[in-house]
This record gives C-alpha cells, sequence and structure tokens, in this order.
C-alpha cells in the first residue's frame, strides 16, 4: 500500500469534503426552520389581521343595533322597522364572518351570545341597555384571547362601562 505521505493527503481531502458536506446540509436544515418559523408568523398576523376586521366590523353593526333598539320607540311588535331589521340581518352575517374566521369555541359562542341579546333587544325583549354588558365583555374578552392567545390582558385597561 501507500504511505502515510500519498494517503494522508488523500484522506484529509476526502474528510473535508464530509465535513463541508454535512456543513451545508445543516445550514440547509437551518434555513428551513428559519423559513417556517417565518412562514407560521406571516401567516399568523395575516390570520390576526382578518379577525381584527371582522370582529370591528361586528363591533360596529351591533354598535349600530344597540343604538338603534334603544333609541327609537318600540311599537309594541306591530309595525316592523326596515332599517332596524336590516341592521339585524347583517349582524347575523358579521357574527357568521366571526364563525368561520375564530380559532377558537369561545369566541364564536360569546359572539353568538352577544348577537342573540342584541336582536332580542331589536325585537323590543329587553328594555335595559344594562343586561348587554355582560354578553359584550364576554365577548371583548374572547376577542383579545383569540387575537393574542397566551397573552393577558392588564386589569383595567378598558374603561368601566357607565
Amino acid at each position: 500500500m501507500g504511505s502515510w505521505g500519498t494517503l494522508g493527503p488523500a484522506l484529509l481531502s476526502l474528510a473535508g469534503v464530509a465535513l463541508g458536506a454535512v456543513g451545508s446540509l445543516f445550514g440547509q436544515y437551518l434555513v428551513s426552520r428559519a423559513s417556517g418559523r417565518q412562514l407560521e408568523m406571516q401567516e399568523s398576523a395575516a390570520h390576526r389581521a382578518e379577525l381584527k376586521n371582522v370582529i370591528l366590523k361586528f363591533v360596529s353593526i351591533a354598535s349600530q343595533v344597540e343604538k338603534a333598539a334603544f333609541t327609537l320607540p318600540f311599537n309594541g311588535g306591530t309595525v316592523a322597522d326596515p332599517v332596524l331589521d336590516q341592521l339585524v340581518d347583517d349582524l347575523w352575517l358579521a357574527q357568521a364572518e366571526i364563525d368561520l374566521t375564530a380559532r377558537s369555541e369561545s369566541l364564536r359562542g360569546a359572539t353568538h351570545r352577544y348577537a342573540a341579546r342584541l336582536a332580542e333587544a331589536a325585537r323590543g325583549e329587553i328594555a335595559n341597555v344594562s343586561s348587554l354588558r355582560g354578553p359584550q365583555v364576554q365577548f371583548m374578552d374572547a376577542s383579545y384571547d383569540d387575537l393574542w392567545p397566551g397573552q393577558r390582558r392588564a386589569a383595567g385597561d378598558s374603561p368601566a362601562p357607565p
């Protein structure tokens, strides 16, 4: 066989190629992990933005329903108010958007309960606006939890209802 003088450089060269290949594979693994995490973060941010938009749409319509239900004189159910009826229809459509977009069952349930109470108010079954505050707070808490899972809201961030 050959002497160490001829075999040594060949073995060292082969070891260098093997180390280079392992380093290259490890680098590719790290890049793919980082790319996966980046894609996951982008998807999460896009979902959060979409959910935020449907939540804000629901809140806007809910506010309009509440104002209409408690400022318009109730007519005892004899003649329907077409504006209020349309707002309630829009409210249920916005609730369905949240139902399709939300990740958590708690947000879906809280949205449905709040929409149901608002619909009752629109039908004149609720005479006091304060009876909406419980479902409203549950909806807002569930919205926060779905938008920022795992993060706790600091106590006292939102003002108390009048």
